[in-house]
């Protein structure tokens, strides 16, 4: 047996649970943007130093809570060496630690195998679900997948171009959320007998995408699986087709590779004789996390992808401020970033205005990326919004993602939290134009200087 079976009644109830009543608590779009290109390898800032990580259960604050996780590092960790990182969620009543010792099957199974594939060569992170689920209310689990990309790349070597996702049943979901919304930031995903549980904002770029699901599987229908799979079809431009899948009764799998994807952005689709399980074993109905061959398959799918070559996703954001203080001008508009009617009410609308050198318009960068006004409040997106056109205001400084922003060498000002940018809607130039994120394309209606 791959996992504990006291826990897959529960899985089964509470996955069938979370498709019946849907996921309203979604937030609207988590996204980045990317654009493909070729990148050289990219090593973080821990690496040439001594690591600030070591394996085993850490915690985390994000989004508030303290989370936990379980990290593992290659027995001959090299602080030179970027590593790729790789990402395990559990299933839905699962656990980090389950997944981190491969249940009953022990280290073969190790984070679906692919601990024992990789030959000590790439760092894994399981995170903890809250309830062990992941139904990223409020896009709080996508948060903590980002919390976890800084504290891993600051503090160990990792290559920024080799980060994967992996997961089954609840886990899947969490993958495929990562696959929408993280594109430029994650490589590719694996999903296990997966469907659309932790939301899917943005889901309009394109990533390497690899499924996995049973014809039999009667807690997620394998219709579930080809849904998610299909959206990177068409993200990726493959040609659309209806792969071939196992008869019932073969006890084995067929894995098909889609043609006329774009380059570096493989879509492979694996279905099996079997149920709903991430270990199948041809020639029987068992799992077993030693001898399934699943686990072989993702991980030539994520060994594909060679450090720096091919279409490429950006490192995560971090917080970069430009030095000093004062207006913040619109290149397109010519006008600054103006705290509406010189008020200081937390929520107090962010607009385009003439610049006058008055104090709603001083704007300081922070050390934590943080662009204050008045002395205590911040430039703050609404409601933690990610989706374009998310309103941008003043609140309190309280040192959350939506108040961090990155200053780019085109001029764009990026929102960290929802790796968006600073936006003039409409392209707009009239004063009381009030400001949004939207997801970056280097319009003047988003270049900023100092002045």
């Amino acid at each position: 047996m791959v996992r504990h079976r006291s826990v897959f009644g529960a899985i089964a109830a509470a996955v069938l649970l979370v498709v019946t009543m849907g996921h309203a608590a979604l937030s609207d779009s988590l996204g980045a943007t990317t654009s493909a290109r070729t990148a050289a390898l990219a090593p973080t800032a821990g690496c040439g130093k001594a690591p600030g990580l070591s394996s085993g259960t850490q915690t985390i604050q994000s989004s508030g809570k303290t989370r936990t996780f379980i990290l593992r590092t290659p027995d001959n960790y090299n602080n030179n060496t970027p590593y790729r990182l790789i990402f395990g969620f559990h299933w839905r009543g699962g656990t980090a630690a389950e997944v981190d010792s491969g249940g009953t099957s022990g280290y073969p199974w190790s984070f679906y195998g692919l601990r024992q594939m990789s030959n000590n060569q790439a760092i894994f992170v399981a995170p903890q679900g809250i309830g062990n689920g992941w139904a990223n209310s409020g896009g709080e689990d996508l948060t903590l997948v980002d919390d976890l990309v800084r504290l891993v790349e600051a503090n160990l070597c990792v290559d920024t171009t080799q980060l994967f996702a992996t997961g089954f049943s609840y886990g899947g979901g969490m993958s495929y959320a990562i696959a929408c919304a993280r594109a430029s930031v994650f490589r590719a995903v694996a999903v296990f007998s997966g469907a659309q549980l932790s939301g899917c904002s943005g889901g309009t770029q394109p990533i390497a995408y690899m499924g996995l699901h049973g014809i039999t599987d009667n807690v997620l229908n394998i219709s579930l699986g080809r849904s998610l799979r299909d959206t990177f079809v068409r993200n990726n431009g493959c040609t659309p087709q209806n792969p071939p899948e196992p008869s019932s009764g073969s006890r084995t799998h067929i894995v098909t590779a889609y043609s006329g994807c774009r380059s570096g952005y493989p879509v492979v689709w694996a279905a099996f004789d079997n149920g709903h399980m991430p270990g199948p074993v041809d020639g029987t109905y068992a799992e077993s996390g030693v001898t399934t061959w699943t686990k072989g398959e993702v991980w030539k799918f994520f060994s594909q992808f060679g450090s720096g070559t091919g279409p490429s996703p950006s490192p995560t954001p971090t917080p970069t401020p430009e030095p000093g203080s004062g207006p913040i001008r619109g290149v397109g508009s010519g006008r600054c970033v103006d705290v509406s009617g010189v008020s200081q009410v937390n929520g107090a609308q962010v607009q385009i205005w003439d610049c006058n050198g008055q104090a709603n318009q001083q704007w300081t960068s922070t050390t934590a990326g943080e662009l204050r006004v008045y002395g205590n409040k911040c430039l703050d997106v609404s409601n933690q919004g990610t989706a374009d056109g998310s309103a941008v205001q003043i609140w309190d400084c309280n040192g959350q993602n939506n108040q961090k922003w990155r200053f780019n060498a085109d001029g764009t000002i990026t929102a960290v939290g929802a790796n968006k940018c600073l936006d003039v809607p409409g392209n707009a130039t009239a004063n009381g134009t009030r400001l949004s994120i939207w997801s970056c394309n280097g319009g003047a209606n988003q270049r900023w200087t100092r002045t």
